[in-house]
């Protein structure tokens, strides 16, 4: 199991034939002595994880980073220069106290938000608030359901907060594609109001009217979270990128919120 908040777990990948400090090339920093392409790091990783997204030369000698996607998420692991070693855990800069590993898996699980297209999100707030939290809602969701007056209560105490909700059903709940499919109807035709009326009907279980626009606004939103590696709803985009997924109390949405939250 892959897990970010695990102490350091080193696991052989082939024979252990060479250590790290064995992995080398003689003096010298190795700049010109090793590689490690994706396609191998896949290779090596091969049930492990379900995609290697990047690799590079780490900040601790004899190691790779490599930017992984396990269940659904990015996660940062290391392969040494031997390539027999995965590490899987927590790495520490011992003269900083830095934790390598948590800065690694903040950065790579940010979006780029100019990505997401607003034009069909139903709006919470303000449209014009300065800070935009983006979410990735289906219209079965339990926990969106329990999300949906967390919401209501921020903005009602910070108006220079909105939610910008995109319809993402999941294959779970068939019926949540064409529930989803009316609510982007009623928002294209101008109605942001009929909209979230219509959204806060489906969550609360009750039946809607067969959409009436043709639209493929749900489609594209579907592939989006497939590129952004959203899997589960809700899911919340901070104004800086981070991804939240989950339910979140009022509170917590507000500080995770806050500019210059690590």
């Amino acid at each position: 199991m892959i897990k970010i908040d695990s102490l350091l777990f080193i696991f052989l990948i082939s024979s252990p034939a060479l250590a790290f400090q064995q992995a080398g090339c003689g003096a010298g920093d190795c700049q010109d002595c090793h590689a490690l392409s994706k396609k191998e790091a896949a290779t090596l990783l091969q049930g492990r994880v379900s995609e290697v997204v990047g690799v590079k030369r780490s900040q601790v000698p004899g190691l790779w980073d490599v930017e992984a996607v396990h269940k659904g998420r990015k996660v940062p692991l290391y392969i040494d220069f031997s390539k027999q070693y995965l590490i899987s855990g927590n790495i520490v800069r011992l003269t900083s106290g830095e934790n390598l590993t948590r800065q690694s898996f903040s950065k790579m699980n940010r979006v780029d938000i100019s990505r997401v297209p607003l034009d069909d999100a139903i709006i919470i707030g303000n449209p014009a608030a300065p800070r935009k939290i983006i979410v990735f809602d289906d219209p079965e969701c339990t926990y969106c359901r329990k999300l949906h007056p967390e919401m209501v209560e921020v903005v009602a105490n910070h108006d220079d907060i909105a939610f910008f909700i995109k319809m993402f059903p999941l294959a779970m709940h068939p019926a949540a594609y064409d529930k989803a499919r009316t609510i982007i109807c009623a928002k294209a035709e101008g109605s942001n109001d009929r909209a979230l009326a219509f959204l806060a009907d489906s969550l609360a279980g009750k039946a809607l009217p067969a959409p009436d626009c043709q639209s493929g606004l749900v489609d594209k939103n579907i592939a989006l979270a497939k590129e952004l590696y959203i899997t589960s709803t809700p899911t919340l985009i901070m104004p800086d990128g981070r991804v939240l997924p989950g339910y979140k109390k009022a509170d917590k949405i507000v500080a995770a919120a806050e500019p210059g939250k690590p």
